[in-house]
């Protein structure tokens, strides 16, 4: 696992009891963990940063193994155009997502997209400029 996230995963959260999460579930929790209110993230974002390059999809996958009641803001990352991406299932949780974005203070447009350039999360590391 990479140091920069090894900090993040000694956070306190409760991460999911699954007998599938991996380190790399964890990584992208950890990363994920790290998304301030009111910002979001891109699943290639998350992908990225925890050291998953064009692994947009597994982070998709990994937030979808969460427990229902997980303190991993699972909400706060959406697709590359800023929308949420619809579920297969068939669940509420898109209704759901939409509505704890909106109260962090996300605001959609009128077409369902958030404005990236305006809530995209830009984090900085230590000794290293935004990424």
């Amino acid at each position: 696992m990479q140091p920069r996230f090894e900090a993040a995963l000694n956070t306190g959260i409760k991460w999911p009891r699954k007998t599938a999460t991996s380190d790399t579930y964890l990584a992208i929790y950890a990363v994920v963990s790290r998304i301030p209110e009111g910002m979001v993230a891109t699943y290639g974002q998350v992908a990225g940063l925890a050291g998953l390059p064009g692994r947009a999809r597994l982070v998709g996958y990994a937030l979808s193994a969460l427990a229902g009641r997980s303190n991993i803001p699972w909400h706060r990352v959406v697709n590359a155009q800023g929308r949420i991406s619809l579920r297969s299932c068939g669940s509420d949780a898109d209704m759901e997502q939409r509505l704890r974005l909106e109260h962090e203070g996300v605001h959609f447009d009128a077409n369902g997209r958030i404005p990236l350039e305006r809530f995209l999360w830009r984090p900085q590391f230590a000794g290293q400029g935004v990424l």
